[in-house]
């Protein structure tokens, strides 16, 4: 029997849509977009693309598609092992994926073709890197025609990048509010005077808004003829784009937890005998993908790249996450994703049904999840009790190495102290009590003097 499912993130697009045959992804492409699609594989573009790793690569089908009478080619895309949006992605990540989509479509014009839209939820990241993941946004050029795609790339990428750098990097989360991006009025109203000392921004945000505003009332926007724009010209919008995010920049304030492993609770001894179980525990559940939540700057996800393994470093903090980004960059490390998450407030479900953007639980199952000293912020800083946090960990995955810190530890003490009202009781007999209810403790070995302990836990439907 055949199982396939239609996606709700494609729909909009009657170029074609994504769909899932058995759990296999694959893309139709419509007969309408034919003449695009043949420009894109023949004239060289796609062939560039993937080569340089700024397009996802994909296979032609010899298959029916979805819809049969609608179809001109079926495509499997090459799989992006794990999923991401711009509210979970630090400020380096942000501006590096705007600079990926300019330089596509600066390549696109250059072989006759463009970028019809420039949705920053076309971009991915892949192998440490972003990637353009839209094969069907590409179309050809038309001599004179403007690009349909800078209003898109304004509102997607620049307004964005310029509230986080310029103001306060939380206003990413603007995105999750809307994915259409942030609406040019609001940007310039919440941007400061400065930003107007600053020639691409006030072109590009400020300026591009009044005219926007101008127009308004129109019932129709002005058509092509009446707005005509030479390809040289349009190279130098690109251009102009480009120097502007570039201009752009996002220093951390100081962080408590940036240097968490160097000023809290760890010996240089006690540091390595920590590091070296850890790896010991990655090595014998012998899996392909980890989660590591509350990663902190990365230390023991990158262990977990070092022996192979795909990992996903979530924190909440925002210089936590720019600072295994820009490490991971400088490293050349494939496999790590780094991304912002509050597991208090996680990414939902948004869009059309809640499922244009899958929440972030949903899109993925890793073979293993770490919680290396989180789970007393999770106890006494959200107060949830300890069979709430068994429950959600035995959801994530069949293994866990979990780090539990005791009720004496100062860290312990110090969140305890900042709680105003009781919480629940919080100590080792009780966290055993209940993760045991979903997990065998196949191990579990002190790592400090102070009773710091990690556990090797295995669901037992596993």
């Amino acid at each position: 029997m055949t199982t396939q499912t239609l996606s709700s993130v494609s729909f909009r697009d009657p170029a074609g849509f994504v769909y899932c045959q058995q759990g296999d992804l694959r893309r139709q492409v419509n007969l309408v977009y034919r003449e695009h699609y043949d420009r894109l594989m023949a004239g060289g573009l796609y062939e560039e693309l993937v080569g340089s790793g700024l397009l996802v690569q994909h296979e032609e089908l010899e298959a029916p598609g979805w819809e049969p009478e609608l179809a001109y080619k079926v495509i499997r895309p090459e799989t992006i092992p794990f999923l991401s949006y711009p509210y979970e992605w630090s400020f380096r990540q942000y501006r590096d994926a705007a600079l990926v989509a300019l330089e596509i479509q600066r390549r696109a014009l250059l072989r006759g073709m463009t970028l019809k839209d420039c949705s920053v939820y076309n971009l991915q990241f892949h192998r440490g890197r972003p990637i353009f993941i839209d094969t069907l946004s590409f179309e050809t050029y038309r001599e004179g025609s403007p690009w349909m795609g800078y209003r898109q790339f304004c509102e997607h990428f620049l307004a964005p990048l310029a509230l986080m750098s310029l103001v306060d990097h939380r206003l990413s989360q603007l995105c999750r509010a809307s994915l259409e991006g942030v609406a040019l009025d609001l940007a310039v109203r919440l941007l400061p005077r400065r930003s107007w000392l600053r020639p691409g921004l006030v072109m590009h945000l400020h300026l591009h808004e009044r005219l926007q505003r101008a127009h308004a009332d129109e019932l129709m926007p002005p058509s092509q003829d009446r707005v005509r724009m030479s390809k040289r010209a349009l190279l130098g919008l690109v251009d102009s784009l480009e120097a502007t995010v570039r201009g752009l920049r996002w220093k951390p304030r100081d962080s408590a937890w940036a240097s968490y492993y160097q000023d809290n609770s760890y010996s240089p001894d006690e540091f390595d005998r920590k590091a070296r179980l850890v790896r010991e525990l990655l090595v014998r559940t012998r899996g392909e993908s980890v989660w590591d939540l509350g990663a902190n700057t990365g230390y023991f996800s990158r262990i977990a790249c070092e022996l192979g393994l795909r990992t996903v470093a979530f924190d909440s903090d925002p210089a936590c996450v720019e600072r295994i980004y820009q490490e991971a960059r400088e490293r050349g490390e494939t496999r790590l994703l780094p991304l912002l998450l509050d597991l208090f407030n996680p990414s939902p479900g948004l869009g059309w049904l809640n499922q244009e953007r899958a929440s972030i639980f949903e899109r993925g199952s890793p073979d293993l999840v770490m919680a290396l000293a989180l789970i007393h912020h999770l106890a006494l800083t959200g107060n949830q009790p300890m069979d709430n946090l068994a429950e959600f960990f035995r959801r994530l995955a069949p293994w866990l190495v979990l780090e539990f810190v005791p009720e004496n530890d100062p860290q312990v003490r110090s969140l305890s102290a900042r709680r105003f009202g009781a919480h629940h009781a919080y100590n080792r007999e009780i966290f055993e009590k209940c993760f045991s209810k979903h997990f065998l403790i196949i191990l579990s070995e002190p790592v400090t003097a102070a009773g710091r302990t990690l556990y090797l836990l295995r669901r037992r439907d596993a």
